[in-house]
């Protein structure tokens, strides 16, 4: 009988990162439900496995390397590897003032979550993503760090002005190719997914796109067969411009 997938995802109990954990259970994936309150994590476990997945809180805040080190810790103590890890947790903290007026600290605190805590957790992690069969990374990007996208003044993600977020996003899709680059000759894919606008607690709840549906590519993505592509970013429509 084949061993289930260990599926490990940060920010997991609510929004789109429930929803991947949700999508990635249904697979018949064990999910690790990387929180940092574990009360709420509990809480989301228990709403998965009343749909019959096995989901596990585990205590991670991705901007404290002791607190990585030690989810880390337990994943290799419990489980020996990791065959998928879900980037996910991330911050939207500006409230569209002008790249004018955008304070440097602003910008500092949102590349603290969305690009300089990815490469922690990945950096933690990858050790254990090196013993699976077929290690998957995913880093959740956004349109809005598409430079393709947000340059043409006919797009309604270039009305916008979001320089902290989006800038961060485009970061994140450099450190998505660099990794590639590095595992390029292993089994391992990472790839950068695009969530489309959703409707989460970010934004407060203003988009059209449901949670579910910005879920989709990241599952993809999670469950590539050996022959899918890496150094990529995707929506649910197939790939992005960077």
């Amino acid at each position: 009988m084949t061993e289930p997938k260990i599926a490990l995802v940060t920010g997991a109990n609510k929004g789109i990162g429930y929803e991947i954990a949700r999508g990635l259970g249904a697979t018949g994936a064990t999910v690790l439900l990387g929180v940092r309150d574990m009360a709420r994590g509990a809480g989301a476990a228990e709403k998965l496995a009343a749909e019959g997945i096995t989901a596990v809180p585990v205590e991670l805040d991705v901007l404290d390397q002791v607190s990585v080190s030690a989810a880390a810790a337990r994943v290799d103590r419990e489980y020996g590897r990791l065959d998928i890890l879900v980037n996910n947790a991330g911050v939207l903290l500006e409230r569209g003032q002008a790249p004018s007026h955008m304070p440097v600290a602003l910008l500092e605190r949102t590349y603290a979550t969305n690009v300089y805590a990815v490469v922690t957790v990945t950096n933690t992690l990858l050790p254990l993503i090196r013993r699976s069969a077929a290690g998957r990374i995913v880093n959740m990007s956004s349109g809005l760090g598409s430079l393709g996208i947000t340059s043409d003044p006919r797009s309604p993600y270039a009305q916008f002005p979001l320089l902290a977020y989006n800038s961060s996003k485009s970061a994140l899709n450099a450190v998505t190719v660099s990794y590639a680059n590095e595992l390029r000759n292993t089994p391992i894919r990472v790839n950068a997914a695009d969530p489309g606008y959703c409707a989460t607690d970010m934004n407060g709840h203003a988009g059209p796109r449901t949670p579910e549906q910005g879920a989709i590519a990241a599952i993809r993505l999670a469950t590539l067969l050996a022959d899918g592509p890496t150094a990529g970013f995707f929506s649910e429509d197939g790939p992005e411009p960077w």
